[in-house]
């Protein structure tokens, strides 16, 4: 067995592991991004370990450029061909509005109305053609968008969900006229009701499909020419894996690839660990990451507005994204309020202290400043490189102490005090808005910048303890290495429930499972065996929201399928009074309605133990120690011991105050916390 290499490319570093199974070796890197083009980085990272090329069996890569061409508007040039009457769709949306004063607001859709056209032809909400397609007007709408320049044409149709022939017939005409322009089909990504909402999925597919396809073939040639010659499989949203085939013509399913996988690596860690429910926070250089996991499977959805109005209704796991990572400047308002974040250095130029050019004050200068991270001991930077100290302490007492009259030492902390209140707001959004209590929940930190939060977070949202992984910095990494492949498929149904034929359901459910061993067999991965997942998605009549909820395994049957969305029901919203008890009673007498049906089809890999490969110090904590540092605590500089995470004694526990240093992060304990070192080199962090 070759070696399995794991790439996460995020906005400020990117993280790799490789891993030799057959050695039990573990290697890990950070390299700094190159966001003109993420593979030199890449490449960068895999040499600086001395890779063998030909060595490699596998390379799995989460990838951030979907998100990036999407949040920095930098997708390709696109046009839109849609029935005629409803082009104007993107720009109606649901009636919204960003702001709730102004006329117009800052909405602006993907494609703009000038290449938006219309053409004849129509389908009824039953699947019956009314108006066959006008062959003649889409070649001539076609021929206007490449006149005016686009690389992606968009085709969507009324109703193409129920019976997409018109559709498919006119991307047909496209691709043979106009073989270079990448031609989408709505009902091809998103086979669903809501006329918005599925031209939207598609008109994002279509903005970043020509940059993500190109990225992955420059990829591929780039390890190519260095020998290697096994797969290249990318992340997907949903936490699994697809071919690069199938990432160039549904890139959509991208958008949260890199996070996605650090959700998986948590998971499996946490599982390990013996913990099934977890908050996940991913706090890398530029963003956060938040995720849910109940009983050990990550909360999963049916899609995210990376932006106003533009929804992408794709099943992904859920994860909440804010500007909050080592990289965030502070600034103060016009209102002469500190502020932290979105804004970030990235990887060029950084944080002050990086010298490389960078002007605005971080989270990672303010951490320097208070000693919390060794100025020559930086992660992801060269051996001789060192931190800039002097300009970094010059320019944030410049710009936020003196504005705000602190001192320098105040001032880093107020910086750090926002970015950790900013993470606070994002975990309860994801737990207690939607009804679980943090305190039932381990925080599960990773991500360069995470561990250097958790102490704060640990006492800030009340849970009884936290969970640091041995590599936090890779931990995205490490969850591409682990990841199965997966594909996903959807069938609307949208009828009572009590109508439903099982035959029908069957029907659906196989043909899903062909199309999704067909795509596993085609991607040619070892595998221990396919599993199958079933759900169907399901409201009472009247209700506008749906519970997506599995169904067991065996025949389907009308029966089984209420049985499982009353439970789920029940579950989500059954806190009612107790002096009322005929809830259930009242919920019998409601029809149901049954909307779609969805499969993912999974191939799983061989099993893979990231404490496998970490060796036991067999050491004393007094080895552990590398020497002490001045750290501000509170009000005070304070001397304060310095470990290195790999000499840490299984077994072992201390209090802070402390410094946890390791190549990929470094972990802040504050004095009020105690830290046990557990079997595989796991910490875990408690109120002391």
């Amino acid at each position: 067995m070759g070696k399995l290499v794991g790439v996460d490319i995020g906005g400020t570093f990117t993280d790799i592991v490789v891993l030799d199974e057959n050695q039990k070796l573990l290697q890990i890197g950070k390299a700094s991004t190159t966001p003109q083009e993420p593979s030199i980085g890449l490449i960068a990272g895999l040499d600086a370990l001395e890779v063998s090329y030909p060595d490699i069996e596998l390379v799995i890569h989460g990838t951030t450029v979907a998100t990036n061409a999407i949040l920095e508007r930098k997708g390709v040039r696109c046009g839109l061909i849609a029935t005629r009457g409803f082009r104007d769709i993107l720009e109606l949306r649901r009636r919204d509005r960003p702001h709730l004063y102004g006329l117009t607001g800052s909405y602006e859709p993907l494609v703009p109305r000038d290449r938006r056209k219309e053409v004849s032809e129509r389908v009824s909400a039953e699947g019956e053609i009314l108006v066959p397609l006008a062959e003649e007007e889409v070649l001539a709408a076609a021929e206007e968008l490449v006149a005016d320049g686009v690389e992606a044409i968009v085709i969507s149709f009324l109703n193409a969900y129920i019976n997409p022939t018109n559709e498919r017939s006119a991307k047909a005409l496209l691709e043979t006229r106009f073989p270079n322009i990448y031609t989408v089909a709505s009902a091809d990504i998103l086979p669903l009701f809501r006329e918005f909402e599925r031209t939207s999925t598609a008109t994002v597919n279509a903005y970043v499909q020509p940059i993500v396809s190109r990225y992955l073939a420059r990829l591929q040639h780039r390890l190519q020419d260095r020998g290697y010659d096994g797969n290249l499989l990318i992340m997907q949203s949903n936490g699994g894996m697809m071919s690069v085939e199938a990432a160039q013509d549904f890139s959509v399913n991208t958008v949260l690839s890199g996070p996605a996988a650090g959700v998986i690596a948590a998971t499996k860690i946490a599982a390990e660990s013996g913990f099934q429910n977890l908050i996940g926070y991913d706090m890398g250089g530029t963003s956060l990451d938040v995720s849910l996991v109940t009983e050990g499977k990550p909360v999963v959805s049916n899609g995210i507005e990376p932006e106003f109005g533009i929804p992408i209704m794709v099943s992904m796991i859920d994860i909440h994204t804010i500007g909050a990572g080592g990289g965030s400047i502070a600034r103060i308002d016009e209102g002469g309020l500190l502020q932290v974040g979105p804004e970030s250095a990235g990887a060029e130029p950084g944080p002050v202290c990086y010298g490389l050019g960078g002007t605005e004050p971080t989270v990672t200068d303010a951490n320097v400043i208070l000693g919390r991270i060794n100025p020559d001991y930086p992660i992801a930077r060269e051996t001789d490189f060192s931190f800039d100290l002097n300009t970094a302490r010059s320019v944030l007492t410049e710009k936020i102490g003196k504005p705000l009259g602190l001192s320098l030492e105040e001032a880093a902390l107020a910086v750090l005090t926002i970015a950790n209140n900013r993470i606070a707001g994002s975990i309860r959004r994801i737990s207690i808005d939607r009804g679980h209590d943090p305190r039932d929940f381990v925080l599960f930190s990773f991500g360069g910048g995470g561990p250097l939060m958790v102490s704060f977070l640990l006492r800030e949202l009340g849970v009884s303890q936290a969970l640091v992984p041995y590599y936090p910095g890779i931990a995205s990494a490490w969850g591409c290495v682990i990841a199965d492949l997966q594909h996903d498929f959807v069938t609307m149904i949208n009828r009572r429930l009590s109508d439903l034929d099982p035959t029908d359901a069957e029907r659906i459910f196989a043909e899903h499972l062909a199309q999704g061993e067909q795509l596993i067999q085609s991607e040619q991965i070892p595998l221990t065996q396919v599993n199958v997942l079933r759900e169907a998605e399901i409201s009472y009549e009247g209700q506008t929201h749906v519970i997506r909820t599995p169904l067991p395994a065996g025949p389907v049957s009308p029966d089984v399928i209420t049985e499982s969305f009353r439970r789920a029901y029940l579950r989500q919203y059954g806190q009612v009074d107790e002096t009322f008890s005929g809830l259930e009673t009242l919920l019998e007498s409601i029809p149901i309605r049954l909307l779609n049906l969805r499969t993912s089809v999974i191939g799983a890999r061989p099993n893979l133990s990231l404490k496998d490969f970490i060796p036991n110090p067999k050491t004393t904590l007094q080895a552990a120690q590398k020497g002490t540092r001045p750290v501000y605590v509170e009000d005070r500089f304070v001397t304060c011991p310095i470990y290195d995470r790999s000499l840490l004694p299984w077994g072992s526990d201390f209090l802070g105050p402390a410094v946890i240093e390791q190549p990929d992060t470094t972990i802040w304990i504050e004095p009020w916390v105690r830290v046990r070192v557990a079997e595989g080199g796991n910490l875990f962090l408690s109120i002391a």
